[in-house]
């Protein structure tokens, strides 16, 4: 239910902020004065196209805002929660700017969110419609979605698992298609690849492989000069005329003889004793290096083979190592995915066939179920047109199947609203033969209908009951009044009968100040719903009758109501 709605430089509304209630609410006032306006900018807020048009002029932005009371919705939250977003304790609030540089800024309960988010919100929350809304009744394509909507589970069960087996098939007869039509491209990217992973998986290199190997192939070609170095120092340190560790061995002694003397003397001893041990170390680890020295010239010519096979593969696949080895990995997983699909074109011919075989029959318990349902469909139809003064009308769902050897995306048939509207004449098609009153009362009957089950919080009528007046204008607004018993319901209206039914009314008036032309709305208690409605009866001169008629209407309408 939308409970407030604030609204600054839009259009020509300087700045208007309006609380609605439950149950129906009229929007009364003269042509012009702005209360498509207000529509409009729920429109907005509901995800509807933007354009700095709306802009009121002069301002640098216009500001949308709506808070919706959707603690009983529960498609609302099922809708916010795959885009990250919840309710805020039952209530959702929707923010939109319009600038005048084209920017858009949209939020949701305070986090910004794109148009697309905002829309598939924002159509759980209210459902618009204008006078040419019912236009959606001249374009077949849409019957099919309005008789599943009203079917329900009885045919959406179906249809879920109708949508997911031809998405599968239009998968394989896409890559059934792109085989024939690629085969010598397929077949030739295929050898590529398996020559590739089996250069790379052959190799079976290791991360760091090429540092490891480039330290070995160092000191096996500089054999020479590191045998040299170590036997030069080993017996440096243990020569027997000139001996360093005796001679630093001796200046240890000596200094150890005066530490007890001073610190000075007990930091120097310690340091030579350091450097005499040190090189005790030294001595011990030559001896294990020349111990160890060997030279194996074919494991040289090893380590260098293995390093110009490491550097072929860095120029074919990656700057580096690791590079070359995620290029292997991935290549493999593409290899692995062809050759998982890799079925010749006959295997894959034979699976298109028998998914589309299944989704015939598939096809035909969705023909039953909807066929079921147009049949209750219809009589719901018919009561309803009773009501609204059609009962001659009749009122048909007519299935036709596609072209032999195609699908539709939702069944095997196409669907098309059928309507005779006189005795005597033929059923044709709805598009054709019914006039705006009719499709405006058509369209209020399928929302009577579907209000029971659409679980929309808000609906808004822009005026639907354009082109009628009398008995019908009575029917329609006592329609109106019984889905809003249902949702909010927010209406648009010239006909006196309709603000009648209300149970709640807003006076929209155009007034201009200081040289511009303003919109201004007012919350009508009872006498100015008399004075207002007396005014719809009446014209500009609003007579005793026509106040004492309007009295009337609203008392009938309260007790019809009751």
């Amino acid at each position: 239910m939308l409970q407030e709605l604030v609204i600054h430089d839009f259009a020509i509304i300087e700045s208007l902020e309006l609380s609605f209630e439950k149950g129906m609410t009229t929007l009364t006032g003269e042509t012009g004065a702005g209360k498509s306006i207000i529509i409009d900018a729920v429109g907005l807020l509901a995800g509807g196209r933007g354009s700095t048009d709306f802009i009121r002029t002069g301002a640098p932005k216009a500001v949308l805002q709506g808070l919706f009371d959707a603690s009983r919705n529960s498609r609302t939250a099922a809708v916010m929660a795959t885009y990250g977003l919840a309710p805020d304790d039952g209530t959702v609030l929707l923010q939109r700017e319009l600038f005048a540089s084209g920017r858009n800024l949209c939020r949701i309960n305070g986090e910004l969110v794109n148009t697309a988010t905002l829309r598939a919100v924002g159509e759980t929350l209210v459902d618009i419609h204008g006078q040419n809304e019912h236009q959606q009744l001249i374009h077949p394509e849409t019957h099919i979605t309005l008789l599943d909507q009203y079917a329900g589970a009885a045919v959406g069960d179906l249809l879920s698992d109708f949508h997911a087996q031809y998405t599968a098939y239009q998968k394989d007869q896409a890559a059934l298609a792109k085989k024939r039509a690629n085969e010598q491209e397929w077949a030739q990217r295929l050898d590529m690849l398996q020559f590739q992973v089996g250069e790379i998986q052959g190799a079976q290199l290791k991360p760091n492989e090429e540092d490891e190997l480039s330290v070995e192939r160092d000191r096996l070609a500089n054999y020479q000069r590191i045998s040299d170095a170590l036997t030069e120092s080993y017996e440096l340190l243990g020569n027997e005329d000139a001996n360093p560790l005796d001679q630093i061995g001796e200046i240890m002694h000596a200094l150890q003889g005066i530490a007890a003397y001073g610190k000075d003397y007990e930091a120097l001893a310690n340091s030579v004793q350091s450097v005499y041990y040190g090189l005790q170390d030294v001595q011990s680890d030559l001896s294990r290096e020349l111990d160890g020295q060997e030279f194996d010239a074919n494991r040289l010519d090893e380590v260098e083979k293995r390093l110009e096979l490491i550097n072929q593969l860095e120029r074919k696949y990656g700057a580096d190592l690791p590079a070359v080895i995620a290029y292997g990995e991935k290549a493999a997983k593409e290899l692995a995915q062809m050759t998982a699909t890799d079925e010749n074109e006959e295997g894959l011919d034979q699976r298109v066939q028998t998914e589309h075989e299944a989704l015939l029959k598939l096809g035909a318990k969705l023909r039953a179920a909807r066929q079921h349902a147009a049949k209750a469909l219809t009589k719901a139809i018919h009561a309803q047109l009773a009501a609204l003064y059609m009962a001659k009308t009749v009122f048909s769902v007519r299935f036709t199947p596609v072209a032999e050897g195609t699908l539709r995306p939702d069944g095997i048939d196409n669907v098309e609203f059928y309507i005779q509207t006189n005795p005597g004449e033929a059923a044709k098609p709805l598009a054709k033969i019914a006039s705006g009153g009719e499709l405006s009362r058509i369209m209020l009957a399928l929302k009577t209908i579907f209000a029971e089950t659409d679980g929309v919080t808000s609906i808004i009528f822009d005026e639907v009951d354009t082109g009628v007046s009398g008995r019908v204008a009575q029917a329609i607004a006592s329609k109106i009044s019984q889905i809003a018993q249902r949702s909010q319901v927010l209406c648009i209206s010239h006909l006196p009968q309709v603000a009648a039914m209300s149970d709640h009314e807003f006076l929209i008036q155009k007034q201009v100040a200081a040289g511009r032309t303003q919109t201004k709305v007012q919350k009508l208690d009872h006498t100015g719903r008399v004075q207002e409605i007396a005014r719809m009866l009446a014209g500009e001169e609003v007579t005793k009758l026509a106040v004492e008629h309007a009295e009337e209407m609203l008392r009938l309408a309260a007790a019809a109501k009751k």
